[in-house]
């Protein structure tokens, strides 16, 4: 049966037990100064003050330092017993004791005692010891238990965090915002240093150059007629090969003189023509002269009937020109769209037409609206994924539910024009030179016939 040799704890006040009274068999006659093993556990007073040893002294484990001793006999010739500090409490670390200084108190006051055989004996049973069988440390092959445990934790922790990754239950980072002028910075007319300054100006002017409801201080004129005028003036512009541009600021500057002016049903034609000459003159390279749009129209107005018309125009409009049109929202917002390609382009400017083409649709939405409205409708079109991400909402400055309304509109247009009495727009995109991005099938979640279809 394994015995390990017992000092008794020393008494407070300094003095160590071996000084003080003790009874027959080297019992201590004070036993309110005893404790049990068990209540004493890893905590040694010492002056009041409760340090905890580094490694747990267990009966398991002084059986065990007596059985290493018995088996380093042929390293050491003589046994070595294990000096305990007495007041300290110091800790037994593989065979050696190391001293505890206690905090205030002088030098002599801690005693080393060299544990004798005839000091009390705790005897252990074998229960005891294959319960403590799992705490036990081998010492002789250097390996504590408390490293192993705590790398067993360690690889635990990472196979979980690994399993928890493939189950997808760790919360996903947050969506990366992609620099879009990242790839323009050499471009000296992509103006990557302001453009973001520019935009920013559209977005606030905007609302000042948009015309507000005036169909109802129109005698002559209705939605009808409105959308067959820009029909045919799509058609114009397609012959004529003009820029996106001039198309925009044409139906911009018609809606705006009709805002502030009358006009006889006779004149709207000549009107159309009207702005679409000055927006020639402001945006093409090479602008279609007055012949042009006199043999356009069958002669029915003269060259000086479309100067005079021309300018009236400029003359109520105050020559303002230079705005906020959707194409350049278009421009902008199809380039954050970082998987775009020509389908989609072509679809969001067919989408922005038909918007255009409709009265209330250009009217009831500011020029930026209809041109993000555009994207989000031709990327769930063509099931995009996701339909609207954080870079698109930074730089439209529209959430996914503030364009729901507009982009239904958008749809809808969609869905009704190959049944539409005006084709030119759905002809225009049905060839095989814009995709034929008509044809394609509309989303059915945004789906909705509009009622009257202008």
């Amino acid at each position: 049966m394994a015995s390990r040799p017992v000092v008794p704890q020393q008494i407070r006040g300094d003095e160590a037990i071996g000084g003080g009274k003790q009874g027959k068999g080297g019992a201590a006659v004070d036993a309110r100064n005893r404790r049990a093993l068990g209540d004493i556990g890893n905590l040694v007073t010492v002056r009041g003050i409760d340090a905890k040893a580094n490694r747990p002294i267990t009966r398991s484990f002084c059986a065990q330092m007596l059985a290493n001793a018995q088996a380093a006999a042929k390293a050491e010739n003589n046994k070595k017993q294990v000096p305990v500090s007495v007041d300290g409490a110091a800790p037994i670390l593989d065979g050696e004791v190391v001293a505890v200084k206690k905090p205030g108190a002088p030098k002599a006051a801690t005693k080393k005692v060299v544990s004798k055989p005839k000091a009390a004996v705790i005897e252990i049973s074998p229960d005891s010891v294959e319960q403590d069988r799992g705490k036990e440390v081998k010492c002789g092959n250097k390996k504590k238990e408390g490293v192993s445990k705590k790398k067993a934790q360690t690889l635990t922790a990472v196979m979980t965090a690994r399993s928890k990754a493939a189950c997808g239950v760790t919360k996903k980072p947050k969506e990366q915002i992609i620099d879009i002028d990242a790839a323009d910075v050499g471009n000296e007319l992509a103006e990557v240093e302001y453009v973001e300054d520019i935009y920013k100006f559209y977005k606030e002017v905007e609302n000042e150059s948009r015309p507000h409801d005036y169909m109802d201080s129109q005698p002559e004129i209705n939605t009808s007629m409105r959308a067959i005028l820009v029909d045919w003036l799509v058609d114009v512009h397609n012959k004529f090969e003009l820029s996106p541009e001039t198309f925009y600021l044409t139906i911009n500057i018609i809606d705006r003189f009709l805002a502030r002016k009358a006009v006889p049903r006779r004149e709207l034609q000549l009107l159309g023509i009207g702005a679409m000459l000055i927006a020639s003159k402001y945006e093409e390279i090479w602008a279609p002269e007055v012949n042009d749009f006199v043999c356009l129209s069958d002669r029915a107005y003269t060259n000086e009937q479309i100067l005079m018309m021309e300018k009236r125009i400029l003359g109520k409009l105050e020559w303002t020109m230079t705005l906020p049109t959707p194409y350049v929202f278009l421009a902008r917002f199809i380039k954050a769209s970082k998987d775009s390609d020509h389908e989609m382009e072509n679809l969001v400017y067919f989408l922005a037409e038909l918007g255009i083409m409709h009265y209330n649709t250009s009217i009831m939405y500011s020029p930026s609206m209809i041109a993000a409205s555009a994207v989000y409708a031709a990327r769930c079109t063509l099931k995009k994924s996701p339909g609207w991400d954080e870079t698109l909402k930074l730089h439209t400055g529209f959430t996914e539910p503030q364009l729901i309304d507009c982009a239904k509109h958008l749809v809808g247009f969609h869905g009704a024009a190959s049944k539409n009495k005006l084709q030119v727009i759905y002809r225009k995109y049905s060839s095989s030179e814009r995709g034929a991005v008509a044809l394609l099938q509309p989303p059915k979640a945004l789906l909705v016939v509009p009622p009257n279809g202008h």
